[in-house]
């Protein structure tokens, strides 16, 4: 017998294997299926069967894949929408993986269709829920996604699922939910990577209220949206294209990287110190953390993109880029900045002053434009007073809300997104930036002004 997960890393998407007796199923599987292949070709098992558990919106999932691959059977959730691949699932239906059973349950309200599949044991016992997005360790799936005015309705579906088809399994069920800590399906999911339905009954905020009412309150809120969703979802639909074979980026000379730069998204995914030391003109400084956050928000699936990066990185960065979508990568700066320099080739920077220098400026009141560019749940607590707050990804449209006749200082907690706020600045026409090193982090423990 095989139960295992596989975590996609800034994704924080969950996937799962179930095998026993030469079978195996597989939920939620992500673009890139050569781990469950292989898995199931160790475990002497056949993998026949794929269950999804809602369409998902934040990665492409890989059931065609599967189903080429191997000829499982793929059912999928949400039968109202058009699907063009697999069979629609049936509240109560039921599929055996050897010994194991696993029976559906129909948990509505992150979307219309969700399911869940709840694992039994040999002896027939409810052993583990896979909750796809309705319930999270710490939290509760997002309800958002058909529109602010289908909000109400669909936490009140998402309540009736929790707690009248959910928590009524038993407290000794393991929960495996479909993301886990950093999603953007969720906004509070919690670091508990193994939880049972016992525990998120006692520590999920989620779960402690005492009305349907009361729950809609708290859960029912318009959530960051990234642009990429729509893409994936009709992708998700349709079925993404097959990937015959993981592509590979490949090495090019400065001479043939700069072939179209016109026409070519260039994603440098080295630290803030390195992009800002220089950089190439016009590129945006994705750090490797979080380029499966905000890749999806700042490019686009039209224009090819190529990569200043770290080579070791190169095949990460494929396998992060092909689960959201973007299989047009045509490659990395070969040696990188200093081989791009020594070609001729004109180099940017962005000033990244030590925190002692930056409250030089402060304190002799330099004129400068502080921009806090955390979300709005990160200085709910209060926190230093800055100058003005535009959340990262709202930048692109808040230009006009940014002046050119001043050193625009873009800051967050450690430094990272305030040199990407920066790059895309400096892309759209800044000049006169600068990154301090260390952060809102370092500002705050440096015991300079603190009250822009």
């Amino acid at each position: 017998m095989l139960i295992k997960r596989y975590i996609s890393e800034g994704l924080s998407h969950y996937s799962y294997m179930i095998a026993d007796m030469a079978q195996a199923t597989i939920i939620d599987p992500r673009r890139d299926i050569q781990v469950y292949l292989d898995d199931a070709a160790e475990a002497g098992c056949h993998i026949d069967h794929v269950l999804e558990t809602h369409r998902n919106e934040d990665y492409l999932i890989g059931s065609v894949e599967l189903e080429t691959a191997t000829g499982a059977e793929i059912f999928h959730a949400d039968s109202q929408w058009d699907y063009q691949y697999g069979m629609p699932v049936s509240d109560g239906q039921q599929w055996s993986v050897g010994r194991l059973k696993i029976k559906a349950l129909h948990t509505p309200g992150h979307t219309p269709g969700s399911m869940s599949y709840v694992l039994h044991d040999p002896d027939g016992h409810p052993w583990i829920l896979f909750s796809g997005d309705a319930l999270f360790s710490g939290d509760a799936g997002r309800v958002d996604l058909l529109g602010e005015d289908r909000l109400q309705e669909m936490a009140s579906m998402l309540y009736d699922s929790i707690f009248n088809k959910i928590l009524p399994l038993g407290d000794g069920v393991i929960l495996c939910p479909a993301h886990g800590a950093g999603s953007m399906c969720g906004s509070k999911i919690a670091e508990r990577t193994w939880t049972t339905l016992g525990l998120e009954r006692q520590l999920n905020p989620k779960l402690q209220v005492k009305s349907e009412r009361k729950f809609i309150e708290l859960h029912a809120d318009m959530l960051d949206r990234p642009p990429y969703f729509r893409k994936m979802e009709m992708m998700n639909l349709e079925g993404p294209p097959i990937l015959k074979w993981i592509p590979k980026l490949k090495p090019l000379l400065p001479e043939t990287f700069s072939l179209g730069m016109e026409n070519v998204q260039v994603v440098d995914t080295r630290d803030q110190i390195d992009f800002g030391a220089g950089h190439l003109p016009g590129s945006i400084a994705l750090f490797m953390e979080k380029l499966p956050n905000f890749a999806g928000w700042f490019l686009n699936y039209d224009d090819p993109i190529r990569f200043v990066c770290d080579p070791r990185d190169a095949e990460a960065i494929v396998s992060i880029m092909i689960r959201i979508g973007f299989d047009r990568l045509s490659g990395y700066l070969k040696n990188g900045i200093v081989g791009w320099s020594l070609a001729g080739k004109r180099v940017a920077s962005i000033e990244t002053p030590s925190m002692d220098e930056f409250c030089t400026w402060v304190e002799g009141e330099k004129p400068i434009f502080p921009l806090d560019v955390r979300g709005k749940d990160e200085i709910s607590d209060g926190g230093l007073t800055l100058g003005k707050n535009i959340p990262l990804t709202g930048i692109p449209e808040s230009l006009d809300q940014i002046p050119k006749d001043r050193k625009v200082v873009p800051l967050c907690p450690r430094g990272n997104r305030s040199m990407l706020a920066a790059s895309l600045l400096a892309r759209a026409g800044w000049d006169d930036l600068a990154v301090p090193v260390g952060g809102l982090g370092a500002w705050k423990a440096s015991g300079c002004d603190q009250s822009l």
